[in-house]
């Protein structure tokens, strides 16, 4: 048999630089504040799919991996404001994963979104627009293109990570261009251009426990309106700290990878007035 891989630390929130056939349930759940100190609380959760195309790799990790993904959110909002819930865009896309030699790996990555989520249009429902407007903010503001309901977008990315020893160090790039397809009476910009950039570590302590940590960063390169005119609970950037531990467990063929991890941002608005504090629960199960 080829010999076993080298462990891998699995990202929280960048995408992973192996190619797999896997379902992948993650769900953060997020407790903030308005202005007057009142509590809300938004939960977010995706349920992803990808699969390992045979004889696209020629070792193990390698290959395409062809990517489907659907989100829902639902918020509570603080006081009496109201809430609701969204089932979001969906995301179709593949992604191919290289092998460069001596602990070296590489991924690139082309995404779509398909602008059929809630709470969009010109007369969008308030529960739903409130739940898909909060939902960016509880993922770190690192999926914001799954929440723009009235846009179609195209997102490019890369990755490169080192997997030795037990230890993983992974960059990654993504790119979001977003065109307004629907809903032109109640969003004014045509356009916009967003870039999100991550650093990962993860250890292994032992071979069934590893310890990651993530440092992410958003930008608006061309920025919707709002961002532009500085409204309150918008920013044209936000970095967040990510961190916490994952098991890995063999059972027969299939691999759990189920991780717990805590995260804190630091920019409005998950500072100010937000407060933000995420607890992401991410279960991988990978064939």
């Amino acid at each position: 048999p080829p010999p076993r891989p080298a462990p891998y630390s699995l990202p929280f929130q960048l995408r992973p630089i192996v190619a797999s056939t896997a379902l992948r349930s993650d769900s953060s759940f997020a407790s903030y504040e308005n202005a007057r100190a009142q509590p809300g609380f938004a939960v977010v959760s995706s349920l992803a799919g990808s699969l390992r195309i045979p004889g696209t790799g020629d070792k193990p990790g390698t290959g395409l991996a062809p990517l489907l993904k659907l989100t829902v959110v639902n918020d509570s909002p603080p006081g009496t404001a109201t809430g609701g819930f969204a089932f979001v865009n969906p995301l179709v896309g593949a992604s191919y994963a290289l092998s460069l030699g001596s602990g070296w790996r590489a991924s690139g990555s082309l995404g779509v979104t398909i602008p059929v989520g809630m709470g969009g249009g010109n007369t969008p429902d308030k529960g739903a627009l409130d739940a898909r407007t909060v939902g960016p903010i509880a993922r770190a503001d690192m999926d914001n293109s799954l929440f723009a309901v009235n846009d179609l977008a195209i997102i490019p990315g890369i990755d490169l990570a080192y997997v030795a020893h037990g230890f993983t160090a992974q960059i990654e790039a993504t790119l979001f261009q977003l065109e307004r397809v629907r809903g032109a009476a109640a969003q004014l910009e045509a356009s916009k251009t967003n870039l999100t950039a991550g650093f990962h570590a993860g250890y292994f302590f032992i071979p069934n426990l590893s310890f990651g940590a993530e440092v992410r960063y958003q930008r608006w390169l061309n920025a919707p309106i709002a961002v532009d005119n500085d409204k309150p609970g918008t920013s044209v950037d936000m970095v967040s700290l990510g961190f916490g531990p994952r098991l890995h467990l063999q059972v027969g063929s299939v691999w759990l990878r189920p991780g717990v991890a805590f995260t804190r941002g630091f920019d409005h608005p998950m500072t100010s007035p937000g407060n933000y504090n995420v607890v992401q629960l991410d279960v991988p199960v990978v064939f």
